[in-house]
């Protein structure tokens, strides 16, 4: 694609995480090149230098190289820390489609590990500090807090889908809770499960 078209999907891809500007894209692109994972082609049109009497500008489409292919695959395979962190989950998942299944729940447990330690540490600043802010700044802690419960359990979620499907057990999918059962068998129909957390609205982001 080219850079427009590129921008336009990425931006319906990973739009919840983040935006792209035409100059956080194009250097990036470029950067790319110069490494060798990406080549510029101009198919089916002839290269048309622009002048201040033309305007013209050729439109170069971008692929990726068979070394931006493999270094694709690293990427994808790469559950490290640094996967778990805000700036780079959102991405990882946004191609989890694509992931081996060993993989992505290691992402996900080691997310689940980072989000559960963040947590001990608001909960810990909370009860120490209450006493100094006003309703609101608590307002906003709590509202913090809360946000990464709920991702937490979004997690869970996942994980036990994940671990559903590699021992062949049925699984709800993540968000929706499985009817429980009582002891012939019966449904338990009182009650229902809370409504699905969104997929990733970048909980416990620092103000």
């Amino acid at each position: 694609m080219h850079g427009y078209e590129l921008r336009k999907r990425l931006n319906v891809l990973l739009g919840s995480f983040r935006a792209f500007s035409y100059g956080t894209l194009y250097p990036c692109l470029k950067s790319l090149v110069a490494q060798g994972f990406l080549v510029e082609d101009n198919p089916d049109t002839e290269y048309v230098p622009a002048t201040a009497l033309n305007g013209k500008r050729s439109k170069i489409v971008y692929r990726l190289s068979p070394e931006g292919k493999e270094r694709f695959e690293e990427l994808l395979a790469d559950s490290g820390p640094d996967a778990w962190e805000d700036e780079h989950f959102g991405v990882h998942f946004a191609f989890f489609g694509q992931t081996d299944r060993a993989v992505r729940m290691r992402v996900l447990e080691g997310r689940r590990s980072r989000l559960e330690e963040r947590l001990e540490r608001m909960r810990s600043s909370i009860a120490r500090t209450r006493e100094r802010f006003d309703d609101y700044t608590l307002e906003l802690q709590r509202h913090g807090l809360e946000s990464v419960e709920r991702e937490v359990r979004w997690l869970n979620e996942l994980i036990e889908t994940e671990r559903a499907n590699r021992t062949g057990r049925t699984a709800a999918p993540p968000g929706q809770a499985t009817t429980p059962q009582s002891s012939d068998g019966r449904g338990d129909e009182d009650g229902s499960p809370d409504p699905p957390p969104p997929p990733y609205d970048r909980p416990g982001r620092s103000a």
